[in-house]
């Protein structure tokens, strides 16, 4: 049968996407419609038709799933931040363990079951690092976030997964703009000077570290911004310029000025302190974090004689953990200079000091170790949502570990490399933890061990 654009049917939702938009049936086939929860029955308005799939716009829900909440942001629905906030908790955690589920076993090849998924104590205010749009909207300078699969700018003046302080410094700074005529960038144009606001807090410390990401190398009256974030935030330690020049997607530059303060933030996490620039990796859900780093260091299998090689090492919170849980000698490898940087002084205050860190990709990371006839006996990755490429896989395969430990943020792409190292690595457990409450996103951890003769 022919679909036509803007029909409406009636259908029970029988599963989610991967992005928890639920999944209608429309003879036969899946229609992707987001705000529908399983088991509802819904009806549905056809906006996008394709050979075998289609999505929809929920129209009317006429039998109520006990698991549909009413979301508390009242920017749900326009601004694309969070997909699940019309969910109860529980559905959002089946569903994310579902989704791990789903691609090991779909793309991975793996038919064992999630060991646990762990939900977070806080499902509100839980990140530690805010990264606002701004723009400016009705002649007013905004932050907020953007419309989904759009960079409409929707303006928010309190994002309940934000810290109060992260809302309070970006409402300062569009404050200084206007007042100042620092106006915001155009990425259409490429003019305009004011082009994010970033805050990064330390949950254990009481911490905030507050940056400006500018088209440019100076901004007008710094004193006054200065004095308006921290009026807005007391608990400040430092005021950053980040410039950044580059057209389309890149949201942060290289290149950092400190304005006031210190260019880094202390804080806490598996019993070891950090310093942390802006540009340095860190987990935004702090309190979740440490139980999903104490399940890497358990999945590595530490007596006290490993050494332990932390890819994508970033700041160094993975490699010191290992540090703590046991291993013999611990290494990091990380490509961002000011993460490794932060990686040896984090190793140095944390009585580390035998901790090495390279400056170096993973391929190269591992030339580097093999030219000098280093053995590897645990390989820990925590790569970015793309997963690992070639030369990370081929590294891997080179230095032979025991075991390995694989972090993910992307399901898909976690299992993608699974099975890309399955002629080498079978998976030996995995679990997921909710770092992203009311966001699609999740993490998994998963331990893998290299094949032997009997496998």
């Amino acid at each position: 049968m022919k679909w036509e654009k803007n029909q409406l049917f009636d259908s029970v939702i029988d599963g989610y996407t991967s992005q928890g938009a639920g999944v209608a049936r429309l003879d036969g086939r899946p229609v992707f419609v987001p705000g529908a929860i399983r088991g509802e029955t819904v009806r549905v308005r056809l906006v996008k038709a394709r050979a075998n799939f289609g999505y929809g716009r929920l129209e009317r829900v006429l039998a109520h799933s006990p698991h549909r909440v009413e979301p508390r942001c009242p920017y749900f629905g326009r601004c694309g931040g969070c997909q699940l906030q019309h969910m109860a908790y529980a559905e959002e955690l089946a569903f994310k363990q579902q989704k791990v589920e789903d691609a090991l076993r779909r793309i991975g090849g793996v038919s064992k079951p999630c060991a646990g998924m762990v939900g977070s104590a806080r499902v509100e205010g839980y990140r530690n690092k805010a990264l606002y749009p701004v723009g400016r909207q009705d002649g007013r300078v905004v932050t907020g976030f953007y419309r989904p699969r759009s960079h409409a700018l929707v303006p928010v003046d309190r994002c309940l997964l934000q810290s109060e302080a992260a809302d309070a410094i970006a409402r300062a700074v569009c404050h200084w703009a206007q007042a100042c005529g620092a106006e915001p960038y155009d990425e259409e144009t490429g003019r305009g000077l004011i082009r994010h606001v970033f805050v990064r807090s330390g949950f254990a410390t009481g911490q905030v570290l507050a940056a400006v990401v500018a088209n440019g190398s100076a901004l007008p009256q710094p004193e006054r911004l200065v004095a308006a974030i921290r009026a807005a935030a007391p608990q400040t330690v430092g005021v950053l310029l980040n410039e950044n020049r580059a057209r389309g997607n890149t949201v942060m530059g290289r290149r950092l000025q400190v304005l006031w303060g210190r260019a880094q933030l202390e804080d806490e996490l598996c019993g070891n302190r950090f310093l942390l620039s802006p540009l340095s990796f860190y987990q935004v859900n702090r309190d979740q974090a440490e139980g999903l780093y104490q399940a890497a260091v358990a999945y590595a299998g530490l007596t006290g004689r490993e050494t332990v090689l932390d890819l994508y090492c970033g700041a160094g919170t993975i490699t010191l953990a290992m540090a703590a849980g046991g291993a013999g000698k611990v290494i990091g490898a990380e490509i961002v200079p000011a993460a490794v940087e932060n990686a040896r002084e984090n190793a140095r205050r944390n009585g580390r000091a035998g901790a090495e860190f390279i400056l170096a990709d993973a391929g190269a990371a591992a030339r580097q170790l093999i030219e000098r006839g280093e053995r590897v006996d645990v390989i820990c990755v925590d790569p970015p949502r793309k997963g690992m490429d070639d030369a990370a896989r081929d590294a891997i395969v080179r230095l032979a570990p025991r075991r390995l430990v694989y972090v993910s943020c992307d399901p898909a792409t976690l299992a993608r490399d699974v099975r890309a190292l399955a002629p080498h690595y079978r998976v030996e457990e995995y679990r997921a933890f909710d770092l992203f409450p009311r966001t699609a996103h999740v993490e998994t951890v998963v331990g893998l061990v290299r094949k032997t003769c009997d496998d």
